[in-house]
């Protein structure tokens, strides 16, 4: 009887004690609390990151908080401000472009040097002393006795203002004194170009070094102060040459040699 009395205590502290361990196991432990002197140090160094290490090392999705429109067109502005206030990004980035040096010389314009004065063959039926002016292929020839003649580049009328016809050198004149006729001044004027009425003779006046007038026209046979245009139908129906040219032929012929426009 003594023994099943012990027996049956053993077994009753047995499930006392089982259960207090159960109750220990599975009871809702109480929250740690940390003492904001000790979480402080510890959440700044999960914010810091080692220099030169990536931003996201393990490709992690982040999901922040995406700032309003406003927000971000202050940061903008802000930005803007911060960049246009550093002295070193104004002077490379802000400068206004110089304007290009006018030191550098134009470049020479230079006509074509077929056009170049030279002694050509010649067969044809005018007489030594004859100016021929072929306008088609811009040369003017002085026929020469023996089957030659001296070849020169000449500019030509432009498209309206060619002509032909016989005539002879009614005058001739050294550094010409230039008088638009009143219809070129008119004309000039209605394209914005104003013409003087009279230009006295130099190396800006069109007629160039020297003039030989043909007949009783408005025509001539003179120099010019942009030789580059040889070759051209530049002209309003006179005949121009460089002005080293022109002074060539003016000592070759005299008043009275006919000149035949083709």
């Amino acid at each position: 009887m003594k023994s099943a009395r012990l027996l049956l205590l053993s077994c009753i502290g047995l499930t006392i004690a089982s259960g207090a361990f159960a109750s220990e196991r599975y009871a809702t432990r109480p929250p740690v609390v940390m003492s904001p002197d000790l979480s402080a140090p510890w959440v700044m160094q999960l914010r810091q990151r080692p220099v030169g290490t990536p931003v996201n090392p393990r490709g992690y999705v982040v999901f922040d908080e995406q700032p309003s429109p406003r927000a971000k067109q202050r940061e903008r502005r802000a930005a803007r401000k911060n960049l246009s206030s550093n002295p070193a990004v104004r002077e490379v980035s802000f400068q206004r472009p110089t304007a290009p040096s006018t030191d550098a010389k134009p470049k020479k314009r230079e006509m074509n040097a077929k056009f170049l004065p030279q002694s050509v063959a010649y067969d044809g039926p005018e007489q030594p002393g004859t100016i021929v002016i072929d306008t088609a292929q811009r040369f003017l020839y002085l026929v020469e006795a023996g089957g030659t003649a001296q070849r020169y580049g000449v500019g030509v009328g432009k498209e309206g203002f060619g002509w032909s016809g016989t005539n002879t050198i009614s005058r001739k004149a050294e550094w010409p004194s230039w008088y638009p006729p009143a219809e070129m001044i008119k004309r000039e004027k209605r394209k914005g170009r104003i013409l003087p009425a009279h230009m006295e003779g130099g190396v800006e006046n069109p007629l160039g070094a020297r003039a030989l007038y043909l007949g009783s026209t408005l025509y001539r046979i003179h120099g010019t102060n942009a030789p580059w245009t040889i070759g051209q139908s530049v002209s309003s129906g006179c005949i121009r040459m460089r002005n080293e040219d022109v002074t060539d032929l003016y000592e070759r012929v005299n008043v009275g040699t006919k000149v035949i426009v083709r």
